[in-house]
């Protein structure tokens, strides 16, 4: 019985690789390819390579991407190494024998939905425990030996180079289509890893409120709250401090509850990377 939950994850991290392969594979040829607009990353550098060149994408996306498997491989297991090796191999063979049909010639609309597709190609893989781009890969094993780099600023610097690799060689104008392309692929990206339920992190400082703010955060919106002892910088008293993670859609309700009891109290409301364990989903308090 034990074995049955592990290939059942299995199964479905199969069907959202080949999901997002086919998704990122329409991305590319539907739209991308035939108007010489790129992505970032890994994916960016072998179109550009294979504009600039006018050699086949295919083989380009397994050589350039092959070192970053390698990595993934010794690094952070065999598993995901295999998951990623078959999602590249597979997305490189749509590309070689699907014949995606070229859907617009409108340069906007072929940058935002060459975009969407490939953004939500590589986030349906990535929901599959794989990866699409070895970009990521790369940028988390430097971030990991740096404290000084972080993954976003990896990339981004990574994609600035790429960028200006295209403005010098396919011109400014297909550039800035590609920086739009980017940027439509990272918000699909974003949106199919974290949804509308994207976690916020907020800490409220009210006073003498805190207790209604807290039993009202409780009952209304079903979510956990703790609590800090704290001490006022300028009246030396001591006053709880409430801190909860509640979704992006959660926040108006949370203002709504905290002006009800005390309009003046102080809310500090931060994104959230990522959130697990503890009261985080409705369905846990009953």
């Amino acid at each position: 019985m034990s074995k049955k939950p592990g290939v059942l994850h299995e199964v479905m991290n199969f069907v959202s690789i080949i999901a997002g392969v086919l998704s990122a594979a329409m991305g590319i040829k539907g739209f991308l390819l035939s108007s010489h607009f790129i992505d970032g990353g890994v994916t960016g550098i072998s179109m550009l390579l294979s504009i600039r060149l006018d050699w086949p994408l295919w083989p380009l996306l397994l050589v350039i991407n092959l070192p970053f498997i390698a990595l993934g491989y010794r690094h952070l297991g065999r598993a995901f190494a295999i998951r990623s090796a078959l999602a590249i191999v597979g997305l490189a063979i749509c590309v070689a024998t699907i014949d995606f049909p070229d859907v617009t010639q409108d340069k906007v609309l072929t940058a935002v939905f060459g975009g969407f597709f490939l953004g939500a190609g590589i986030g349906l893989a990535m929901r599959g425990n794989a990866v699409l781009d070895g970009t990521e890969i790369a940028a988390l094993l430097v971030s990991k030996r740096s404290s000084l780099l972080r993954v976003g600023d990896i990339i981004l610097g990574l994609n600035i180079v790429i960028f200006l690799a295209a403005a010098s060689t396919l011109g400014v104008e297909q550039a800035l289509y590609s920086i739009l392309t980017y940027v439509a692929a990272s918000r699909t990206l974003d949106f199919l890893l974290h949804g509308l339920e994207q976690f916020t992190a907020v800490t409220i400082i009210s006073g003498e409120k805190s207790g209604p703010i807290r039993e009202a955060i409780i009952n209304r919106l079903a979510r956990g709250v703790t609590i800090y002892k704290g001490r006022g910088g300028m009246s030396g008293s001591e006053q709880d401090i409430l801190f909860c993670v509640v979704t992006r859609l959660e926040i108006g309700k949370l203002k709504t509850i905290v002006d009800e009891f005390d309009p003046s109290a102080f809310l500090i409301i931060h994104p959230l990377a990522d959130v697990r364990g503890g009261v985080i989903k409705k369905s846990a308090i009953h």
